[in-house]
């Protein structure tokens, strides 16, 4: 009995816990949509451009709600 609770509850807690983990984690992935592209030769120091594509994206395309 871990936690002083029985071994059926805590068991759900965490496969609840581990769920709302990975769920979380898609959200964020899909909210920022990074570039997991991996270049052949690497970019020299300075060349490296780091920016958040789906942020940029957003602010390009504004979404106008029909109310």
């Amino acid at each position: 009995m871990p936690a002083g609770v029985p071994w059926t509850t805590y068991l759900k807690m965490f496969t609840a816990s581990l769920l709302a983990m990975f769920a979380g984690s898609q959200v964020v992935h899909r909210y920022y949509l990074p570039d997991l592209t991996i270049p052949e030769i690497p970019p020299k120091p300075g060349e490296l451009k780091t920016e958040l594509l789906g942020l940029k994206e957003r602010q390009h395309n504004p979404q106008t709600s029909q109310q």
